[in-house]
């Protein structure tokens, strides 16, 4: 545990001041299933204009968002490791959900609300939205081309990493990645 506390002040230390977290910093924290979460060199764009169907209707985007560092979640009620990884995403919202940081799931492809509340439901998941991308626009734009897909988006709306596929997101390395990016969120917010 002294060691996992000691990466996470050395991961911080190197994101401080630098605008966007430090790339080397945040894949030391990187273990397990964390390892497959892959973090651009540079933030990349991410499509703040194109729209999903959002939870209770309308339209929703990543400009929904400005300002929070986002966990996008891409899944589908047919997929084994999404069931398998949601109820930990729920626990991250639940430890670090506000206004700073937030869980957004989108599920993407033929996914009728009543089976994504089902889906939730029987899983134990009552916290994450059911937006919806029936005609995967949504996905394509954001180069989603496998589920489960989670991208990480910075608090200035860029794609910083990816993870394709099935992840523990209820692992000490997840929640000292997001750690990690909140700090950067605060650092950069100060200055």
């Amino acid at each position: 545990m002294r060691l996992k506390t000691a990466l996470l002040y050395i991961a911080l230390a190197g994101v401080a001041n630098t605008g966007w977290a430090d790339t080397a910093a945040l894949e030391a924290l990187r273990e397990g299933d964390m390892k497959k979460l892959a973090f651009h060199g540079e933030p990349i764009a991410a499509p703040d204009d194109v729209t999903f169907e959002a939870n209770g209707g309308g339209d929703g985007q990543l400009a929904d968002y400005e300002g929070k560092v986002l966990l996008l979640n891409f899944w589908a009620t047919w997929c084994l490791p999404c069931r398998e990884e949601m109820p930990e995403l729920a626990a991250l919202q639940e430890e670090f959900g506000g206004e700073d940081f937030e869980v957004v799931t989108v599920a993407t492809g033929r996914n009728p609300p009543d089976a994504m509340a089902r889906f939730f439901d029987e899983i134990g998941v009552d916290n994450l939205p059911l937006h919806r991308d029936p005609r995967q626009g949504f996905a394509r734009s954001m180069g989603v081309l496998g589920l489960p897909v989670t991208v990480l988006i910075d608090a200035e709306g860029r794609e910083i990493g990816r993870l394709q596929g099935g992840a523990d997101w209820g692992s000490d390395s997840a929640r000292a990645i997001v750690e990690a990016l909140l700090e950067d969120r605060e650092t950069a917010a100060a200055e």
